[in-house]
């Protein structure tokens, strides 16, 4: 195994996921990407993942997340989304470049990884049919089919559906964006009773207003899980 992963590597050297720039086998950034992505670390909100300033005791939140009701318990991100961290979403959610989904899991599974306890199930945020038809695949699939192998959770594809095709979210203030997630998501029939009782963590790319996540959260509370946790690799900022 490793004299063919090593012949392909040298037929197909590895690249930074951002500029291209040829990059050690291990990494999936180069230094000067790696430098402009903006990984959240230290004090950060206990709901939502977003840095906040100080040292916390751990279960600090952000002003968003003591304002708006939150079904889900706790959360984290992994990167901001600006600069370089944005362009790597955008190249993952409509670039086609699939092959960023696995090294962004690891860097969220890393962001996680405290709140992780055996036996949680990894649900991706669902997209519509109509929208996987157009786009070929769901990027929060990818991301945690990816994030349950790093972590070594069961992994629920179709746990969730989309009854509806909504709207980007793209331009609605934050009220609009709540109201068009209103219903639009559900636990799978056959689902549900496997639902009863679970132990969640929702994964999604990006998290602004977080309607997305609650709206999921929201379902599989519906259908009896336990408790929702979210991991997400980009959150927007409010300097974003």
């Amino acid at each position: 195994m490793n004299f063919f992963s090593n012949a392909l590597r040298a037929i197909f050297p590895d690249q930074c996921l951002q500029c291209g720039a040829l990059v050690d086998g291990s990494q999936a950034l180069c230094g000067s990407c790696w430098k402009e992505t903006s990984f959240i670390t230290g004090t950060v909100c206990d709901a939502c993942g977003v840095p906040l300033i100080g040292e916390g005791d751990g279960k600090d939140h952000c002003d968003d997340c003591l304002k708006i009701e939150r079904s889900w318990g706790r959360g984290r991100s992994a990167i901001r989304y600006e600069g370089a961290g944005r362009r790597i979403v955008l190249a993952l959610k409509h670039g086609d470049r699939t092959d960023i989904a696995k090294p962004a899991a690891g860097w969220m599974w890393l962001a996680t990884k405290p709140l992780l306890k055996p036996g949680m199930i990894v649900i991706p945020v669902p997209i519509h049919r109509a929208r996987l038809v157009k786009r070929r695949y769901n990027q929060s699939a990818l991301l945690a089919q990816h994030f349950a192998e790093f972590a070594e959770l069961e992994y629920w594809p179709d746990a969730l559906i989309r009854t509806r095709s909504t709207p980007l979210q793209d331009g609605l203030n934050q009220e609009e964006r709540f109201a068009n997630l209103d219903g639009a998501i559900m636990a799978a029939g056959h689902m549900r009773s496997r639902l009863d009782g679970a132990s969640v963590v929702l994964i999604d790319d990006v998290m602004t207003s977080g309607a997305t996540l609650e709206a999921c959260a929201r379902a599989c509370l519906a259908a009896g899980a336990d408790q929702v946790f979210v991991s997400v690799l980009a959150r927007v900022t409010k300097d974003t």
